[in-house]
């Protein structure tokens, strides 16, 4: 996976897939990072619990999780400002 620190957070890739029956980051696939949401993909809602699960999982407050591109696709550049790739790496590691 390709995370870069910059900035004073961390950039990655994230695939989404909507309408899952459980929110949850799954893992690694293709270079990003795969999330499951529960969340449709109408009117920001699956944006919006993307949010919610990355600070949860990050331990940061939503509004230092943002949606850099992608914004209606569903794969989506992502900063989270105060992390660090150790940090994901230890994520990752927990839902390997």
């Amino acid at each position: 996976m390709n995370f870069v620190e910059k900035d004073g957070g961390v950039l990655f890739d994230v695939r989404v897939v909507p309408r899952a029956s459980k929110s949850e980051i799954t893992g690694a696939h293709d270079g990003a990072l795969k999330i499951r949401l529960v969340s449709p993909p109408v009117d920001g809602a699956a944006n919006a619990e993307l949010i919610r699960l990355l600070a949860k999982s990050f331990g940061v407050s939503k509004n230092e999780v943002e949606i850099i591109s992608g914004m209606s696709s569903k794969t989506k550049r992502v900063r989270i400002l105060g992390a660090t790739q150790a940090v994901i790496a230890a994520i990752l590691k927990g839902n390997s």
